[in-house]
């Protein structure tokens, strides 16, 4: 979806129907190959990450950064396991099975992230 957006939404302007259905599963062949596995980089990345940033909670409890790192990893791992899942067994999601709701997930850990430095 988000790659319909922003790259192949022009094409049916100048391509014929067949065309643009050949051309965006062209396109959509390598980002099914490319993405899952950066998506697996990112969550294993964002998990080591996350032991070394997170710190130890003091006595008057997490501090804003340590409470939208837990947000963002609990995001980011609901993302992962989605990916895995997807990727190398085979299992659909049984809830929002749709690609909007990942691609939400996505944008709110990166508004997270620029929240997180205030």
């Amino acid at each position: 979806m988000f790659v319909d957006i922003l790259f192949l939404s022009k094409m049916p302007q100048t391509l014929s129907s067949d065309e643009h259905t050949k051309a965006r599963e062209a396109i959509m062949i390598h980002v099914r190959k490319v993405v899952p596995k950066a998506l697996i980089v990112a969550v294993i990345t964002g998990l080591y990450m996350f032991f070394q940033v997170f710190g130890e909670i003091q006595d008057t409890g997490p501090t804003l950064f340590q409470i939208l790192l837990g947000i963002k990893a609990t995001l980011g791992l609901w993302l992962g396991l989605r990916g895995v899942n997807q990727v190398f067994f085979g299992i659909q999601p049984w809830v929002f099975t749709s690609h909007l709701f990942p691609f939400t997930l996505v944008v709110i850990i990166i508004l997270l992230s620029q929240f997180m430095y205030l």
